[in-house]
């Protein structure tokens, strides 16, 4: 029997490990892909608070373990078959046998598309992005490529404005969801339904071939690509409708980031932040390690860690 059992090991589960475990709460992470993750696939991070230079998502997530497990946390990879969090005890099933906590910190992040374009897998962290507020800076004075199809693929191309040399959008529909009048961004040259091909390069970014809306196929010319197409969720499949979620699969949560289900907790992209950033996450897993605190210790009020 664990005090708290955390179901994913990114920014906002290692987050969460550090507190609780530094709390005095016997602290379980599982994680079924600790390379996998958004954090852990980006190739540099320089904008993390307290980290100077560069670093990559993954040695930035392999410091956030090691602190949790140099306060007790354990890690274990597996995966989980079914959940029951309804009752006081919450048992996870696993493939390496059944877990049992007071609490549940659900910290899966969010799934990709069913179907990536070609190349952006490989390039994934080389020139290929999912976070313009994360990555911009990287690409001052150059030529990108933004492909989308919602309102935050349109304010994801904004941010980029301040950076980049130019701008060329993509929307492979004949408009944006959400978007019922297009604002003027500068060295932006927006296109609609024009289909991304295939993301091209060895060790970096390229190049895009793409199919235009006359049906010719041309090849871009640009140093990186931004893809915010719509088709990502929150990873929360497995509460199978144990635990209140909105009509996107987002946890419903409150400012603890406790559920209406006593014992159950989200962190990160599992609710519907204003923004995806590492330290975001992270933020969110401290809150929730906290109000598990109060709610294990049936304290009257959540309890801050000064030391």
């Amino acid at each position: 029997m664990y005090d708290v059992i955390i179901i994913g090991g990114g920014p906002a589960g290692a987050s969460a490990a550090i507190y609780t475990a530094r709390g005095n709460l016997k602290t379980l992470v599982i994680d079924k892909a600790p390379g996998a993750g958004a954090l852990a696939l980006t190739h540099k991070i320089a904008n993390y608070p307290g980290v100077e230079g560069e670093m990559t998502g993954k040695e930035l997530l392999d410091k956030m373990r090691r602190q949790a497990e140099g306060f007790g946390a354990e890690f274990i990879q597996t995966t989980i078959s079914a959940v029951d969090v309804e009752d006081e005890e919450k048992s996870i099933f696993t493939a390496h046998g059944t877990f049992q906590a007071k609490a549940v910190i659900v910290a899966t992040g969010s799934k990709g598309r069913n179907r990536m374009l070609p190349g952006e897998e490989q390039l994934l962290g080389r020139g290929v992005s999912t976070c313009a507020t994360c990555d911009g800076a990287f690409y001052e004075g150059k030529h990108v490529a933004v492909i989308g199809d919602t309102e935050e693929a349109l304010e994801e191309a904004h941010a980029l404005t301040k950076f980049t040399d130019k701008i060329t959008f993509l929307v492979p529909r004949a408009d944006l969801q959400g978007v019922d009048e297009l604002p003027r961004l500068p060295n932006t040259e927006i296109h609609f339904r024009t289909r991304p091909l295939e993301i091209v390069g060895e060790k970096s970014v390229e190049g895009l071939r793409i199919r235009t809306a006359e049906g010719t196929e041309e090849m871009l010319s640009v140093d990186g690509v931004f893809v915010f197409l719509s088709g990502s969720k929150p990873g929360t499949d497995f509460l199978d409708g144990q635990v209140p979620l909105d009509e996107e699969g987002f946890m419903i949560l409150d400012e603890f980031m406790q559920s209406s289900v006593p014992g159950v907790f989200g962190a990160g992209e599992v609710r519907k932040t204003p923004v995806k950033q590492a330290v975001v996450a992270a933020a969110d897993g401290a809150i929730a390690a906290m109000a598990v605190d109060k709610y294990i210790n049936k304290r009257s009020k959540v309890v801050p860690q000064y030391k």
